[in-house]
């Protein structure tokens, strides 16, 4: 790969600027209220910032172009998904979270059953979606380094795990708040501009020639001469008689071979395609070829739909379920300011999703290479030099460089952040030093598991942990906060069947993928499985537990449903972690309301 300075100048400044803000910020920190919750005074549009910062992932910045590269309208349901999850969120869950004062996603769960067995199972299920979530972001990011720079893959991620755990070892969320809602705003500015300037230039017609055009029924064309290096072991879809020039690994010459039409043929990595200008584009088997089924939703008949419907339920409560998503909304002053810190979120998400799907699509008539390699979440990085060969496309591509480095840093960074405070205060005494500890262990294990688990689709492995988040947390959410009768045995019952299931599709699609495909689709997509059976699970269970209602249940409702004047609002463990000083609440570097 040949050196792009504007991309290395992008990563360098963003890094930075990341280092800078989060050793400000960091200097204000000193208690725990401070490494857990910022001392809970993040006014709503900095923590909207902040919130939609950390959730746009590399899934997000990477994958949702990726995905409507290759599945096209059926790929529209994952920003959608993303970002309906949080009505939701603003619906059921936001304030009454807030007004429960509690620290952690356990720490509610205890609050409101009362069991301690319970937040044990909740503290290791939060460790499980924490780990699970962390290595995608971790991959993306070794990925989108040996897009644009000479480095190998393993470089990013351990470049994204050492300046995440610096930033969190020193200030924790008193350091990434500030850092996140930066880096929302440099993410935004990273796709719009690449946008509006190559729809620009495809409007004026300045521009190398397309694959063909998307309203055309045929499958994607080559534009010209096109060489393609296969990364990983790819099975390929060929749908007209393909001509190709083949030169396995070790060997010197091509060879020429006549692909016949409706044959799926396996290529090994390594392998060298050369397809001449004017060819149809094979695609990996899990893509849609011809452009009639890429605009058609649902083209595959009924499976494709209920995997729709499981991936619609996954995103939507899983949202709700997600630790580093819960854990902002503790930093807000009260409960109105967590309602409306949701508002601005589901604004700031419904704006920026607007840009990978244009950049997907325009990826589908200018990097159709893609879909013969399956790296389809490169798409936006090799969109702009695309559209634009030399030193525009550079920059271009150089920006969007930026953003999705920062995307890497900012989800991590969350993720990082609410797990090592669960573990701080469930396995340890909750102090700053523990916190420390906390993030160094759980910083080392993703790190980890990058290196040595195989990278899929980044959207398709970020949305197994919306799929478990929305099957163990989610219920325990509505019901806990909006029905008297949910019992710890219900929950903690409903909690692991959910987790169970899901781990158990997780494992499936594993081994599946390293045995030749065999899964059926709800390995791939359970939530429609998972989660009504979670729900039902605890509800049952609930019933025939009564026993194990929690004696205080009517005062924690009162205190989770009433308005915030009236003052039932209370902060947990203020004994434990120390009494919030005035003098730090109006000192310098303070958050406002």
């Amino acid at each position: 790969m040949q050196l792009n300075p504007w991309a290395l100048t992008g990563i360098v400044l963003v890094a930075a600027m990341t280092f800078y803000l989060g050793h400000r910020s960091s200097r204000f920190a000193s208690s725990t209220h401070d490494f857990l919750v910022a001392r809970r005074t993040v006014r709503s549009r900095r923590n909207a910032a902040a919130i939609s910062g950390e959730y746009l992932s590399a899934a997000s910045f990477l994958g949702v172009a990726g995905i409507v590269l290759k599945e096209g309208a059926d790929g529209l349901w994952y920003p959608i998904g993303f970002t309906a999850g949080y009505l939701a969120l603003m619906l059921f869950v936001a304030a009454p979270l807030r007004r429960s004062g509690a620290y952690t996603l356990p720490d509610f769960i205890e609050a409101r059953l009362g069991s301690v067995a319970l937040r044990r199972c909740a503290t290791a299920f939060v460790v499980v979606i924490g780990i699970l979530y962390t290595v995608p972001q971790l991959q993306g990011a070794g990925l989108a380094l040996t897009t644009v720079l000479p480095v190998p893959w393993w470089f990013g991620a351990l470049a994204v795990t050492v300046l995440v755990a610096g930033n969190v070892l020193a200030g924790g969320m008193r350091a990434i708040t500030v850092v996140q809602a930066f880096q929302y705003w440099l993410k935004l500015f990273a796709l719009a501009v690449p946008a509006f300037v190559l729809c620009a230039v495809f409007v004026s017609g300045g521009h190398s020639g397309p694959a063909g055009a998307l309203g055309s029924p045929a499958p994607p064309t080559f534009p010209a001469d096109t060489t393609v290096k296969i990364e990983t072991d790819v099975g390929l879809r060929v749908t007209m008689v393909t001509p190709v020039r083949v030169r396995k690994p070790g060997e010197t010459e091509d060879r020429t071979v006549v692909w016949a039409k409706g044959a799926t043929e396996q290529v090994a990595k390594g392998t060298e395609l050369r397809f001449a200008a004017g060819t149809s584009v094979p695609v990996v088997t899990e893509a849609l070829s011809a452009n009639s089924d890429w605009l058609r939703p649902g083209s595959t008949g009924l499976s494709d739909l209920l995997q729709t419907y499981s991936l619609i339920l996954a995103t939507f409560l899983g949202t709700m379920g997600l630790p580093h998503v819960l854990v902002r909304f503790y930093t807000n002053p009260d409960g109105k300011a967590a309602r409306r810190t949701a508002v601005h979120v589901l604004l700031l998400l419904g704006l920026f999703y607007l840009f990978p799907t244009l950049l997907g699509a325009m990826s589908r008539m200018y990097v159709p290479e893609l879909l013969v390699t399956g790296q389809t979440d490169a798409a936006v990085l090799r969109l702009p030099q695309a559209v634009l060969p030399g030193v525009a496309g550079q920059i271009l591509t150089g920006v969007i460089m930026a953003g999705a480095f920062a995307a890497f840093l900012s989800t991590s960074s969350g993720l990082l952040v609410s797990v090592a405070g669960v573990v701080s205060t469930d396995l340890f005494k909750g102090k700053v030093r523990d916190f420390r500890w906390a993030t160094g262990i759980v910083a080392v294990i993703p790190a980890g598991l990058a290196l040595t688990m195989r990278s899929t689709d980044l959207s398709l492995s970020v949305g197994m942990s919306f799929a478990l988040a929305a099957s163990t947390f989610s219920p325990i959410l509505v019901l806990g906060i909006w029905w008297r009768g949910l019992t710890w045995p219900g929950a903690m019952t409903g909690m692991i069947v959910g987790g169970g299931l899901v781990v158990s599709a997780l494992v499936v699609n594993t081994v599946s993928g390293y045995t030749g495909n065999w899964a059926p689709w709800l390995a791939d997509q359970p939530a429609l499985i998972t989660v009504p059976t979670a729900f039902a699970v605890t509800v049952l269970v609930s019933l025939a537990t009564r026993a194990g209602r929690p004696a205080d249940v009517n005062a924690v409702m009162l205190r989770l449903h009433a308005p915030d004047p009236l003052g039932f609002m209370r902060d947990r463990a203020v004994a434990r972690f120390g009494q919030i000083e005035n003098r730090g609440r109006t000192g310098k570097g303070r958050h406002r309301k």
